[in-house]
């Protein structure tokens, strides 16, 4: 069965855009594709009823968001390299990289913090798109943030 030609169109014009919103919330291109996929898939399951009645892009971001956070309940805790380093890199050596902190989140408070200021969502769409109460997103961004301050406060001080 062949796509829609609206459906078509959508993915050509937003493609982009969706990708690299799963990339800020996984820090991860094949992650980030991955997701993009099965959001589509579902898009597409979906787009009779999605193209009247709802904004398409929101729908692929909601999905998105909610399979990012299915995945890593699932995951184990740890993070696999390609390569292991030869040497050791200290943190007063290494340069505050804003990205490797944001990974470093859990990731709910990573995707609270990239709905808020990366896609400029309320907390109340957050909150919907997340599944949980918007003092839950407050909550989750508070956290975050005193834990971004933390870390840039400790290498400025090892410095």
């Amino acid at each position: 069965m062949a796509d829609p030609p609206e459906l078509a169109d959508f993915v050509a014009e937003r493609g982009h855009a969706l990708f690299r919103y799963a990339y800020m919330l996984t820090g991860n291109p094949h992650d980030a594709a991955d997701l993009v996929q099965e959001a589509l898939i579902r898009l597409r399951n979906s787009w009779p009823r999605v193209r009247h009645k709802h904004n398409p892009e929101s729908y692929v971001k909601t999905a998105i968001t909610r399979l990012h956070i299915s995945v890593w309940r699932r995951r184990r805790r740890e993070h696999l390299v390609w390569e292991v380093p030869e040497q050791p890199q200290s943190e007063a050596e290494s340069p505050l990289d804003l990205w490797d902190e944001l990974a470093k989140l859990p990731k709910r408070q990573r995707a609270v913090l990239v709905l808020r200021y990366y896609e400029d969502r309320s907390d109340v769409e957050i909150a919907e798109m997340l599944g949980i109460s918007p003092g839950t997103v407050r909550s989750q961004a508070s956290r975050a943030l005193d834990k971004l301050r933390d870390t840039v406060t400790q290498l400025r001080s090892l410095r």
